[in-house]
């Protein structure tokens, strides 16, 4: 079996706090979900419902602005009760609608009637897609229709990678939709594929130790007959799922086998089943699979959510907290935004939570430098932290040659014995380092 990864760098860790991937667990409807009207920096929805009107299920609620912007559907249906508003930690302000839960479900529950009838082209998916509110589920949260509106993905060859790369534990309930969900997965790649979009094939480029994933998602492309699909073994190292990274890991497959792979669009299994819904169900995105744990957590599982049901009721139905949780906060710990308070929402890129004790996070003081050459080793870029770093600390240099190329994978910050935030030093999300 030959593996394909990026040449330096990296880092291999496992956390025994994550979630079983065995399977997953339904979470219970939330009474009171809150909607968020801007789930991704690119632009916001304009709200199409007030305090005191009825939604249902699956209802349009929020209009998008602009392309960057995805249409809100209500998850429940109910009665919006209020219109909130908080900042996160980076200062966005955040608006939300606040639906208690009454009334009749459209979908939950119910056979869904099959609509996709056939292929469409390229301008009928984006609309589609558009309208339910689609968007990458794994990343940044922008729009997939504006992702298959890019240059690269109308006119030239384009091979679909079907992102399936778990290097960091916490990736847990990605590896759940993967299994639990493999055919809407496998079909919704093909539904992209047969877009019009020139996609002549497509790529489950998967972890090396997920052989068996990686089989079971060729086996189920079997039954597609007019697109070839592959599967490509990459390595397991973080940050391999990385846009730069695995793409270096594709060119030295594509470099080897002698094969033209064009331009690539990446997406991953929660976005493609997403795309499956939308297609075949005209379904928006009204749940999605949440890894909850972490060492303050009692009981750590996967569990397919509401969006909108808030993050305190999900560590609730997780058996609550073990003792007060030091560090709160959504995605993997290696990269992870710190929550504000438990009312925040799930939203459609929260693919993990976690709440972590005090001994977990070890001796977070931070120091000075030591020159211990720790970041150098791991950067997958072949930057050196500590000399950019100290530009900027010490020569008050607010970007330092070479600091563009850092895409803050964080790499360096795990290793660091001083505790130092250098990536973020480096990408200029923060000015200074606190003293301890």
């Amino acid at each position: 079996m030959k593996v394909y990864s990026f040449p330096r760098g990296g880092i291999s860790f496992d956390d025994p706090t994550v979630p079983s991937r065995d399977s997953s667990v339904v979470a219970f409807l939330p009474a009171f979900s809150v909607i968020p009207l801007t789930q991704y920096p690119g632009g916001s929805a304009d709200a199409l419902v007030s305090v005191g009107d009825l939604v249902r299920e699956g209802m349009l609620i929020g209009k998008g602005q602009n392309p960057d912007a995805a249409n809100i559907h209500a998850t429940v249906p109910g009665k919006v009760v209020r219109s909130v508003e908080w900042k996160d930690n980076e200062g966005r302000p955040h608006e939300a609608l606040v639906i208690r839960m009454e009334g009749a479900f459209k979908c939950l529950g119910k056979k869904e009637e099959n609509f996709f009838r056939g292929s469409m082209n390229h301008k009928e998916l984006q609309q589609l897609l558009t309208d339910y509110g689609i968007v990458e589920m794994e990343g940044s949260g922008r729009p997939v229709a504006g992702m298959l509106a890019e240059p690269g993905g109308t006119g030239t060859a384009q091979t679909l990678v079907v992102r399936c790369v778990f290097d960091d534990p916490w990736l847990a309930a990605d590896y759940v939709v993967c299994r639990e969900r493999i055919q809407a997965v496998v079909e919704g790649s093909y539904i992209i594929a047969r877009s019009g979009a020139k996609i002549e094939r497509i790529i489950f480029a998967v972890s090396y130790k997920e052989k068996e994933l990686g089989q079971a998602l060729l086996a189920e492309s079997a039954q597609q007959h007019d697109i070839p699909a592959s599967v490509i073994f990459t390595g397991s190292k973080y940050p391999q799922r990385n846009r730069r990274e695995l793409e270096l890991a594709l060119r030295n497959y594509e470099k080897k086998e002698g094969v033209d792979l064009g331009s690539l669009l990446v997406l991953g299994p929660a976005t493609l089943a997403a795309v499956h819904d939308a297609v075949k169900y005209h379904r928006p995105i009204l749940d999605r699979y949440v890894a909850v744990g972490g060492s303050a957590v009692r009981k750590p599982q996967v569990m397919r959510v509401r969006i909108g049901k808030r993050l305190g009721d999900l560590f609730e139905e997780c058996g609550g907290f073990v003792d007060i949780p030091y560090r709160v906060a959504t995605g993997s710990p290696l990269c992870g935004k710190p929550v504000v308070n438990l009312d925040e929402p799930v939203t459609k890129t929260s693919y993990a939570v976690f709440a972590m004790l005090k001994a977990q996070t070890g001796d977070d003081l931070k120091r000075d430098c030591i020159s211990c050459g720790e970041c150098r080793s791991v950067c997958p870029v072949g930057l050196d932290p500590e000399e950019l770093y100290k530009r900027i600390m010490v020569l008050h240099s607010a970007r330092s040659p070479g600091a563009e190329e850092c895409h803050g994978c964080g790499c360096c910050e795990l290793v660091c014995p001083s505790h130092l935030p250098l990536s973020d030093i480096i990408m200029g999300k923060i000015a200074e380092v606190p003293r301890g």
